[in-house]
Order: structure tokens, then sequence, then C-alpha cells
């Protein structure tokens, strides 16, 4: 059996790697949101998007499979002089079923100890 590396892709063949990621749940609702930070987009800086299938949304791949996202929202964010340089991109996107929920934490798990990310609790301001 092949292990395959868990990865996040924009564009067929150009993973990506993902900066930070918060997870929210609305306590009236349930439902649950996912935001991906990306400080890279390794399709935008080589140039390769005219030459790879855009994926419509986000694909979260492992070895249990191939998870399409369709995300709620996408925002660039760009600094510098000239307000042209890349600084970060946020996708976010939501996910209302518990099985859908449990498979992407699955996926998150595996992401985290591939690329060395660790979960930690956000700290609440105190002024």
């Amino acid at each position: 059996m092949t292990v395959l590396t868990p990865r996040i892709q924009f564009f067929d063949g150009i993973p990506e790697a993902l900066s930070d990621v918060s997870l929210r749940r609305n306590r009236q609702s349930g439902l649950r949101t996912v935001l991906m930070t990306f400080t890279e987009l390794r399709s935008i800086e080589r140039f390769n998007s005219f030459r790879n299938r855009f994926s419509r949304g986000l694909k979260l791949i492992d070895t249990e499979g191939e998870i399409s996202v369709e995300p709620s929202s996408v925002k660039f964010f760009f600094s510098g002089p000239e307000g042209d340089e890349f600084e970060r991109m946020e996708c976010r996107f939501e996910i209302d079923r518990d099985d859908h929920w449990e498979r992407f934490m699955r996926f998150m798990n595996r992401y985290a100890e591939a690329n060395g990310m660790e979960y930690g609790e956000s700290s609440s301001v105190q002024p």
C-alpha cells in the first residue's frame, strides 16, 4: 500500500502549503466554519495556473481519498509600497454535517502531522 502525503490544492497538480487554520462553531446553529490561511500560493508564484485545470474549489487529498470543498469566501490580501505584493489568502467554508466534520478533522490531523503543525487554543485578549 502506498502512503499518500496529505495535500491541499486549488489547481490540479499544485499542492499548497497551509499557513494557519481556524475552526469555529456557531453555538446557536451548530454550523462549523473553517478559515484556512495561505501566506504563499505556489499556483500564483509559479505562474502555473494557465497550464493546470482549476479545481473549482479546494481539494483536500489524503489516504482516505479526496474532499472537494466549495469555499463560501476567498479573500486575497496584498501589501508593499505599491500594494501589489501578495501577503496572504484566506479561504472560508462551512461544514454542517457531523460525518463531514469528522472526515475533515481526520484529514487535518494527517495534514498537521505530515507538515509539522500543532493544534493550539487561541488566547482571548484581556484588557
